[in-house]
């Protein structure tokens, strides 16, 4: 199958969510010997105008550097880079400009348009943004990480039959075979910002001082030196390794040796480490927000804690901490690479289908 994804931005431009998803797609689509092409702004040096990397090509629909805003020049030079490749399927990211552009060549070229909608769009877009509510309509078919995404973007106008949850998937194997790195007892993970809550994980730690815990925060940002100053104001500082940024590759041996990992983030389209954890054996204790999906891999899963308060966290922490220790998890099996990227061609399967009727 040949299919076109759609990004001005990649994650070899910037590593976000949504980048990061659409580089782990389009890399298992090739891996299983599908066509994958990425039209995207040129992030390779030279003047070729396609690169290929991890047998996926990059293809320059512009040469300059992507903007903090969608580049006009990408949406109007689109439709034509994707007439001439011909894909069986094109797969946009939720720029709208670019969904509408997508839909443009998607007629042109005769085939049906995914776009995976990673974000939730800001709340009370739904009446004041025509481009989203047109971008959300556009589309064949729209796949969200979560039901929370899926529920905002059905706010738009989307129709609730021409939108599927495809989570994030994670690769079982690469769990199995990890070393266990003992220490943590608690692991928080996640960049360091506005939207990152540690305090309340903070705060129900200084409540157990009593217990004998250790803490692990692995990540960066620009909230790092708040939250440390935090620690050393309650007095739990020589307890809470703030451990910075690490790859995958080293969280999920600290995931395996420890015994509860706790998400607090008050967003979060997908918590991907909270699913490498929790497949890690890990207890999870998830404090709900509305603009956060968490909740949602805890909510029929043993071994987990669903807390609205600071003293349900500190309760659930300290119950956690009762249960039989583990390494790995093999009820999340069903969000191993493999299965989550059938659900993809499932998808491409179905709108194929579908287009074929008019």
């Amino acid at each position: 199958m040949r299919v076109a994804f759609v990004a001005e931005v990649t994650a070899q431009h910037e590593e976000t969510g949504a980048t990061r998803r659409l580089r782990r797609t389009a890399e298992l689509l090739a891996s299983r010997g599908h066509e994958i092409t990425v039209f995207c702004a040129q992030w390779w040096d030279g003047n070729h105008e396609s690169f290929e990397q991890e047998s996926v090509t990059y293809h320059a629909v512009t040469t300059e550097p992507p903007g903090e805003t969608p580049s006009r020049r990408f949406g109007l030079s689109l439709p034509g880079a994707l007439r001439r490749a011909k894909p069986d399927v094109i797969h946009a990211t939720a720029v709208p400009k670019h969904v509408l552009a997508a839909k443009t060549a998607s007629k042109f070229a005769r085939a049906p348009l995914v776009v995976d909608w990673y974000e939730a769009p800001p709340a009370g877009t739904g009446t004041a943004s025509k481009s989203l509510r047109m971008a959300a309509r556009a589309p064949d078919e729209v796949i969200t990480p979560s039901e929370t995404v899926k529920t905002r973007v059905r706010g738009l106008g989307a129709n609730s039959d021409d939108v599927r949850v495809v989570p994030n998937s994670i690769d079982m194997d690469a769990i199995r075979e990890a070393q266990v790195v003992d220490g943590a007892d608690i692991v928080y993970s996640r960049r360091l910002d506005e939207d990152a809550n540690l305090e309340s994980l903070l705060l129900a730690l200084a409540e157990l001082r009593d217990k004998g815990w250790h803490a692990v925060v692995i990540g960066d940002g620009p909230a790092r030196r708040q939250y440390e100053r935090q620690t050393a104001d309650l007095r739990i500082d020589d307890r809470i390794e703030f451990t910075g940024a690490q790859p995958a590759e080293k969280r999920i041996p600290v995931f395996r040796g420890a015994n509860v990992y706790v998400q607090t983030a008050r967003k979060e389209a997908f918590p991907t480490d909270l699913l490498r954890a929790l497949a890690c054996g890990c207890a999870g204790v998830v404090e709900y927000h509305v603009e956060s999906s968490a909740h949602e891999l805890v909510e029929r899963e043993e071994r987990t804690f669903r807390t609205t308060s600071e003293q349900e966290l500190t309760d659930a922490l300290r119950e956690a901490a009762t249960l039989p220790e583990m390494t790995e998890n093999d009820a999340f099996e069903k969000y191993d690479h493999r299965p989550v990227l059938e659900q993809y061609l499932d998808c491409y399967r179905d709108v194929q289908d579908s287009f074929g009727f008019f």
